[in-house]
């Protein structure tokens, strides 16, 4: 647990070597969830996971939940912890915007960026009854506040425990993996109101960078940070479960990934046999890439 004045963070860090490398989770996700992933990786370098404030150890953090503000928890975090980059950024589904921006933010603090079927602007998502929505779409145009750690009133969680949903109470299947006493834990996170909380304030403001990411070209952005974007070969879409066309709901998804590819000039795409939750179906694949890019990295090779 890591006090930034206020809050606490909690990081698991194992394994020695350089660079280290730093887990950002998807939406809803915890440390934890990456267990079969760092258990691996911590053989040949040094590897840390974390929870967003809110999630699961760590307390609610300040609001709004911009990238900006998760930004500079997570780096206040690991230099008060100890650790020291620049580091290696995997990040997964809503992760990798996040990773995204503290590569674009702190560019000299980051070795490498690994995208983790990670989202991106434009990418199309439910918002229930068939209807979808194309990420950034939902902005109001509202300009990015400066990120901060103190804590007011106003910042402590709104959900209460009553107002959660009943499929909360069981583990989905994709958890079975894990060890046990992982899955025990994922159980009792995913029931902390907290989560729930700063996902709302997580999707809203995201929304915003979504908006400025369409607006202006990125190709090229990250500059030659090495990056590696993993993409599941299939989108399992299937006809009628939306507005459009599962045909085309694959197309922008494709498109996309492929424009993750181009923000760096040193950069690879690797398709993979696996749904959206890689760290768990195939933690050996991922665990893979993290290796490739820390080689590359080791010996300034090109991907």
């Amino acid at each position: 647990m890591v006090n930034l004045g206020g809050h606490s963070l909690h990081l698991n860090c194992t394994g020695k070597g350089k660079p280290e490398v730093v887990v950002e989770n998807g939406l809803g996700d915890f440390s934890l969830d990456w267990f079969l992933v760092q258990s691996r990786v911590s053989a040949f370098t040094r590897v840390c996971t974390y929870d967003r404030a809110g999630y699961a150890w760590s307390d609610p953090g300040p609001k709004p939940r911009t990238f900006a503000q998760i930004n500079l928890e997570l780096r206040d975090a690991l230099a008060k912890l100890g650790e020291h980059g620049p580091f290696v950024l995997v990040g997964h589904s809503y992760g990798g915007p996040v990773v995204r921006n503290f590569a674009m933010t702190y560019p000299h603090e980051v070795a490498g960026v690994i995208f983790v079927d990670a989202a991106h602007e434009g990418l199309r998502v439910g918002i229930g009854g068939k209807k979808t929505i194309r990420l950034g779409e939902g902005a109001k145009g509202r300009s990015i506040p400066s990120p901060h750690e103190g804590m007011c009133e106003s910042d402590k969680p709104m959900v209460k425990v009553e107002d959660l949903p009943e499929q909360l109470k069981t583990l989905d299947a994709m958890y079975k993996v894990l060890p046990p006493d992982e899955q025990d834990m994922h159980l009792w996170a995913q029931l902390l109101p907290g989560v729930y909380d700063a996902e709302m304030s997580e999707t809203n403001w995201s929304e915003e960078y979504f908006a400025n990411w369409l607006s202006t070209p990125q190709v090229g952005t990250l500059g030659s940070i090495p990056l590696i974007v993993l993409s599941r070969a299939e989108g399992g879409y299937i006809d009628g479960d939306a507005d459009i066309s599962a045909a085309q709901l694959e197309k922008e998804r494709k498109e996309g990934q492929a424009k993750l590819t181009l923000l760096s000039t040193n950069s690879r795409q690797i398709v993979v046999n696996s749904g959206h939750n890689m760290q768990l179906e195939v933690p050996e694949d991922v665990s893979t890439a993290i290796r490739q890019l820390i080689e590359a990295v080791r010996h300034n090779h090109k991907l």
